[in-house]
């Protein structure tokens, strides 16, 4: 039988979703009938509004789709100004204030505690400025990822940013692709370095070369969330840039008429490519979604791949610091712990970006952001601006290292407590403990639940969020895992330690480096020393202690109705609010 949430999108959904939204938002969040919350907040994430969690009531995220990463000139200042505007809650975050815009491992952006009945007005400034939320969420074509600095990198493969924007503007708001069986996500890359992490994408287009031709090699069913991820697999089809759209829009066809609509948990590529394997997968397409003969895959670009690959000891891979474009004029890669940056500071970088370069700014997968088109000549006045002093074109390898998930902060998945936690961890780590030699680049990255959305398995310390007890209560606490990493030869990260209390976390990475110190065999990379030794070996290297890092997110946060609150019991929650922000009676 068809889930809760097919039903409901047979009744509604897709572009018709707008309409409806529109009404409520006019009339208010007390419009939206109680028995009716749940089909109606599946439905707006299609135009890019999450329900926040419990105690946060009538509040939204907001998601804002920007293909690639790209905003142009202009975009940055606009969504500074709506964060500034509508993105303000009953209570501040500690370390971001009450205002602040969330870079994603998906290059969009995220805004909080938005009311509905400021859609509309959102809306229009938005689509005014060329930006949308159309589909940034719900079960259809997601934000298309890749390299963040396609068609500038001076080492670029294949210009794959036209295929990038060319999928955007054929697949969003498409009828025919807007009701899939769950989320559908892409990667195009042209690089070589492998940025666009096609690996875990339900649908890759990765740089290769086929008889002089160069455009992309296919694979399909890759993903990481839950218990269940997988490494995209090949299709053996080789794809020139013009025919990308056709083959793009066959396999989301096919996902779309096969995948399974009985079970969300199985309702993804990586799950019908189990069921099917490749070669079904690739004759269905040809026999039956596209009318031209599908080419064998070409020589590819895999074993060239850096980007998040966790080999990397010297050098880095992942766009921050100041780069020669192909143009002669240079991009700025600036650090953004754990992706957030406030709404003053975002219209300064669109400033910056203004003043500077072309105005464009650009989001990375590591939840970074890029100033481009920036002349040699003026790169010393950009350097030498304040905010460069926060986000750093060359920060600390912790510091750059770190990725975080929005946690029980405002997600209902989440299990624990993850910006501001992992802050506080970035900044012990590179007080406390010295990075081991020849290691430039160290990943952690904090998943609050097995949901992923900070990618942990491909890090090279993963921490998800769960719960334990100590000294007889119940505390806030993170599985432990090793040697994640993309690259020519990606793999996941070993789950070798389970439950460890919170603020026993950064003792334990500061033991883990300090053994890997002692053991790694000359300078080998922290990956290759994961990859040749064995799990009860690293479980044993692992040594969880408590240190002079104090945690104060050590009780549930998710049962707070928000976690920094002075009074943050449920009881003590001001939503749901009206429009004006007063709190609405539960008699009313």
């Amino acid at each position: 039988m068809p889930t809760d949430v097919e039903n409901w999108k047979s009744e509604v959904y897709g572009n018709e979703i707008r309409e409806h939204l529109m009404e409520f938002a006019e009339e208010g969040w007390e419009s939206i009938p109680e028995d009716e919350h749940d089909a109606w907040f599946e439905r707006f994430k299609w135009w890019g509004l999450y329900h926040q969690r419990n105690g946060q009531e009538s509040y939204f995220m907001m998601r804002i789709g920007t293909p690639n990463g790209v905003l142009k000139p202009g975009q940055a200042e606009v969504v500074a100004e709506i964060a500034d505007e509508y993105a303000r809650g009953p209570a501040e975050n500690p370390e971001f204030g009450d205002a602040y815009v969330d870079w994603t491992t998906r290059q969009s952006i995220q805004l909080h505690w938005i009311r509905l009945e400021d859609v509309p007005e959102i809306f229009e400034k938005l689509e005014a400025n060329g930006l949308s939320t159309q589909q940034a969420c719900g079960d259809s074509w997601r934000n298309i990822v890749g390299c963040p600095v396609a068609g500038k990198d001076s080492a670029e493969f294949v210009d794959a940013l036209p295929v990038a924007m060319d999928l955007n503007e054929t697949f969003k708001g498409n009828d025919d692709h807007a009701n899939l069986p769950r989320k559908w996500k892409v990667s195009v890359t042209g690089c070589e370095e492998g940025c666009g992490q096609g690996d875990i994408n339900d649908l890759a287009f990765e740089p290769a070369e086929k008889d002089g031709v160069k455009g992309f090699n296919v694979r399909v069913g890759g993903g990481l969330s839950r218990n269940e991820p997988r490494l995209a697999r090949s299709l053996d089809v080789f794809v020139p840039p013009e025919d990308a759209d056709a083959v793009a829009g066959g396999i989301s066809a096919l996902f779309n008429d096969h995948g399974d609509r009985e079970d969300r948990y199985n309702a993804r590529m990586k799950f019908l490519t189990d069921e099917w394997g490749t070669e079904k997968i690739r004759r269905v397409l040809q026999e039956d979604y596209v009318d031209f003969e599908l080419q064998t895959a070409g020589e590819d670009l895999r074993d060239e791949y850096t980007y998040n690959s966790g080999r990397n000891d010297e050098g880095h891979h992942d766009h921050v610091g100041v780069h020669e474009q192909n143009d002669g004029n240079y991009y700025v890669g600036l650090n953004v712990l754990v992706g957030r940056m406030g709404a003053d500071d975002t219209r300064e970088l669109a400033r910056i970006a203004d003043e500077y370069g072309s105005g464009e700014v650009r989001v990375t997968q590591r939840q970074n952001v890029i100033v481009t088109d920036v002349p040699e000549e003026d790169l010393d006045d950009l350097l030498a601006e304040d905010l460069l002093d926060t986000y750093e074109p060359d920060p600390h390898t912790f510091m750059r290292g770190s990725i975080a998930c929005t946690g029980t902060e405002f997600c209902s998945l989440s299990i624990v407590e993850t910006k501001n936690r992992q802050v506080r961890y970035a900044r012990w780590l590179k007080d406390n403990v010295e990075v081991p030699a020849g290691v430039e680049d160290f990943h952690i990255h904090l998943s609050g639940c097995t949901a992923s959305c900070a990618q942990p398995q491909i890090a090279d310390i993963s921490l998800r969020g769960m719960k334990t007890r100590k000294d007889g209560e119940p505390v806030e606490a993170l599985d432990i895992g090793l040697g994640g990493g993309l690259g020519e030869d990606p793999r996941f990260a070993e789950w070798v330690e389970q439950r460890v209390p919170a603020d026993e976390v950064p003792g334990a990475i500061e033991n883990l480096l300090a053994n890997f110190e002692e053991h790694r065999e000359g300078d080998e990379s922290f990956r290759d020393f994961v990859e040749r030794t064995d799990e009860e070996t690293l479980a044993e290297l692992v040594e969880p202690e408590e240190t002079s890092y104090e945690d104060p997110y050590m009780h549930n946060t998710k049962m707070t109705w928000y976690p920094y609150a002075d009074e943050d019991d449920m009881d003590a929650s001001p939503a749901p609010a009206r429009a004006d922000g007063s709190p609405i009676p539960s008699d009313d």
